[in-house]
């Protein structure tokens, strides 16, 4: 186990350089001239140049890249092009607002969707399972926006359980009084193609041999799906979990401009709109490093469920 760690830390290296290489380049040769964007439509030819000299815009390529990776390295990134302030004090002071609404996005897609599947899987061929199916083909039809407008109509203005935007400095308070509705639309998005997705697998491994011998050796099917089939099927899902993960901080943007919560998502899409370069290099390398993270933990944790994996 351990010296497949190191092995996938060390492979981890080539794969970010390649990654700091695109961001790179892409920037530098497709994303237009920094110095003019900073300096405006009213900027003169001596204050372009002056911003490329502060900027390094004026050394060789070799030497900008060699800039670049020191930032990457340092978490140096400079400052933001459109607040002036520092690009990792902007991420620190935006991250808590959305992991606020992430984390439970996250716990509760898991928790409700993996029961939810299993059983809908044990009663496969009802009624009740062609229902739910019915139900969840026409809920992921539905576009997030329709779901953000009936919450806030429901249950903000109707209802008045939650308001329909803030934010305050007090995690609790948020929490429990601004970060429900978001999270509520959030998962009432995702559970249906969860619940369509974890079914599948689920009817997968129902039709596997080992299930059969077990029915065969008298357990019950309850007993089947909850330790046999559960358990196999946890593989995928982790797949999928793993693989979704970094599409949450994506999700995320939109759920933080539709109910104004100061987060890192609404800061990038700002970042998108100022062409605020710093900021975007650094989100971009932030979410490449997370998702190699990720997949280097759903893997340990592959062994962690199913002792007959193979690390190699």
């Amino acid at each position: 186990m351990v010296a497949y760690l190191f092995r996938r830390l060390w492979q981890m290296i080539p794969t970010l350089l390649g990654v700091v290489l695109l961001v790179f380049f892409l920037f530098k040769f497709f994303g237009g001239d920094p110095a003019e964007i900073m300096g405006g439509l009213n900027a003169s030819p001596e204050q372009i140049n002056a911003i490329r000299e502060q900027l390094g815009l004026n050394k060789p390529v070799w030497e900008q890249l060699l800039i670049f990776i020191k930032q990457i390295v340092t978490f140096d990134w400079g400052k933001s092009w459109a607040t002036n302030e520092p690009v990792s004090a902007l991420f620190a002071s935006r991250l808590p607002a959305t992991l606020t609404v992430m984390l439970p996005i996250l716990v509760l897609e898991v928790v409700l969707a993996i029961p939810f599947a299993l059983a809908v899987a044990y009663v496969r061929g009802s009624t009740t399972d062609r229902v739910v199916m019915i139900l969840s083909t026409v809920a992921v039809s539905i576009s997030l926006l329709v779901y953000v407008i009936v919450g806030q109509y429901l249950f903000a203005f109707r209802l008045g359980w939650f308001p329909v935007q803030g934010w305050t400095d007090s995690v609790w308070t948020n929490l429990t009084t601004y970060a429900p509705l978001p999270v509520l639309v959030a998962v009432a998005v995702s559970i249906a193609p969860y619940t369509r997705l974890y079914r599948t697998f689920f009817l997968d491994e129902i039709g596997h041999d080992y299930v059969r011998t077990a029915r065969a050796k008298g357990l019950t099917e309850r007993t089947i799906l909850l330790k046999h089939v559960l358990r196999n099927a946890m593989i995928p899902i982790m797949t999928n979990i793993s693989v979704a993960l970094p599409g949450v901080f994506v999700g995320s943007f939109l759920l933080e401009v539709f109910f104004s919560i100061p987060g890192l998502g609404r800061e990038i899409l700002l970042a998108v709109n100022r062409s605020d370069y710093p900021v975007i290099q650094a989100f971009a390398i932030y979410i490449a490093f997370l998702t190699m993270v990720v997949n280097l933990i759903t893997d340990l944790l592959y062994k962690l469920v199913d002792p007959r994996v193979v690390l190699k």
